[in-house]
């Protein structure tokens, strides 16, 4: 069964970039017609979807969150990373990485990992 780790650093100063990584295990990010996304909780707006990327290689991103996101990967290693610019307190919360055979349609995650944000 696909397994997922999230890691990065659990505390980021606001406006700098927060840059986190989602090592896969027993399954290829290459592999079959999957969408590899990037999910947060957050106080202030509770589950939300942020970003995917293919087994192909597209990517696609939340509308309001596009122009502060990125997500790459890296075949070799079997990850994929999430980037967020300018983060501010909003973007404090737990961030999670799964798959799912539609873009939005999450269904297997990791356990996530807490981001705080300090002034």
């Amino acid at each position: 069964q696909v397994q997922f780790h999230e890691s990065g650093p659990g505390l980021v100063k606001s406006s700098q970039t927060l840059s986190l990584t989602c090592t896969i295990s027993d399954a290829s990010i290459t592999a079959d017609n999957y969408y590899w996304m990037w999910i947060r909780e957050t106080p202030m707006k509770g589950p939300e979807w942020m970003g995917a990327i293919h087994s192909g290689g597209t990517t696609y991103y939340d509308p309001i969150l596009r122009a502060r996101t990125s997500i790459s990967r890296d075949t070799f290693k079997n990850q994929f990373t999430l980037r967020l610019e300018s983060v501010g307190p909003e973007d404090a919360g737990v961030y999670y990485c799964g798959r799912g055979i539609r873009p939005r349609d999450l269904t297997t995650r990791g356990q996530g990992t807490r981001v705080t944000v300090s002034s």
